[in-house]
C-alpha cells in the first residue's frame, strides 16, 4: 500500500513522531501544489510537521482498487492541514478514515416533492465529509488542485472545512466560536457576503450578468459558502480578498493567519 508511511506506522510512538516526511517527497508536494510553496518558510516547516502527525492519526483507503501511494497520502495530508495550521489537529479528532476514489463518486440521494412523491437519484460528488465519520475524496480532483488554485478551487480544503464546521453539530456555515459576540460578528459578516454572492449568481444565471469568480456552488447554502470561500481564501488569497475583504479579515482572525 504505502512505502514510507507504512514504515512510519510500524514504528513505536516516540520513534514515529521523530520520522519526518522525506525531503524529496515533501519538495515534490510543494512543487505540485504551488499554493503550499507560497507559504512563509516557518509555516512550511510547521505544515510539514503537522502533516506528518496527521498521517500517523488517519487511515487511508483506496476505493475501486485504487492503490494509495505515499505521494497521494502526503498531498492530502498537507492540504488538509492548511486550515488547522494555527489551530491544531484537535479539530479533526472526530474521525480516522479517509477514502480516496479514482474520480467523482455517485452518491444515492432522495428528495420529496411538493406532492409528496419521493424521487431517487444519484449525485456526482468530488468529495464528502460525514459528521463524526470519514472524509471521501476524488483523487482526480485532488491531483488537479495545483492547477485549479488559480480559480480558487480545492476539494481537500472544502471537505475539511466541513469537518471544522461540524464540530458543534451539523454544518451551518459557522464553526465553533468562543462567545455569543463572536457568533454575532461571524453571522453578520458571512450573511452579508452570502446574500451579495447569491444575488450575483442569480444575476449571472438568470439575466446574463457577469459570472462571479468564486464557485457558484457556494450560493447553494451557508455551509457551502463557508467551504467554497475557504477554498479560495487558502489557495488564492489575493484574488479572494479583492471580492471579499471583510470575509478575509474574519477568516484571518479565526484561522490565526500571520
Amino acid at each position: 500500500m504505502l512505502n514510507w508511511l507504512q514504515s512510519l506506522l510500524g514504528l513505536p510512538g516516540a520513534q514515529a513522531k521523530a520520522k519526518a516526511i522525506p525531503e524529496t517527497l515533501w519538495q515534490h508536494t510543494l512543487q505540485r501544489y504551488p499554493f503550499l510553496a507560497r507559504l512563509a518558510p516557518d509555516d512550511q516547516q510547521a505544515l510539514r510537521a503537522l502533516a506528518g502527525q496527521f498521517l500517523q492519526q488517519k487511515e487511508f483507503t483506496g476505493a475501486h482498487g485504487l492503490r494509495v501511494t505515499d505521494e497521494m497520502a502526503v498531498a492530502i495530508a498537507a492540504q488538509a492541514c492548511v486550515p488547522v495550521l494555527h489551530l491544531g489537529l484537535g479539530w479533526y479528532d472526530d474521525f480516522t478514515g479517509i477514502v480516496i476514489h479514482p474520480g467523482a463518486m455517485l452518491a444515492p440521494r432522495k428528495t420529496t416533492d411538493s406532492a409528496g412523491v419521493v424521487h431517487h437519484y444519484k449525485e456526482a460528488l468530488l468529495g464528502e465529509a460525514m459528521q463524526g465519520g470519514p472524509v471521501t475524496l476524488s483523487w482526480q480532483d485532488v491531483a488537479a488542485s495545483g492547477a485549479s488554485s488559480t480559480h480558487g478551487h480545492n476539494v481537500v480544503i472544502h471537505e475539511f472545512i466541513h469537518k471544522i464546521d461540524m464540530r458543534d453539530g451539523s454544518a451551518d456555515g459557522c464553526p465553533p466560536l468562543p462567545s455569543r459576540a463572536a457568533h454575532a460578528a461571524w453571522h453578520d459578516t458571512m450573511q452579508a457576503a452570502y446574500d451579495r454572492f447569491r444575488e450575483q449568481v442569480a444575476m449571472a444565471e438568470r439575466f446574463g450578468g457577469a459570472p462571479p469568480w468564486l464557485d457558484a456552488y457556494g450560493a447553494s447554502a451557508p455551509a457551502e459558502f463557508f467551504a467554497v470561500a475557504c477554498e479560495a481564501y487558502f489557495v488564492n488569497r489575493e484574488r479572494f480578498s479583492a471580492d471579499f475583504a471583510a470575509v478575509t479579515a474574519l477568516f484571518d482572525q479565526f484561522f490565526k493567519q500571520k
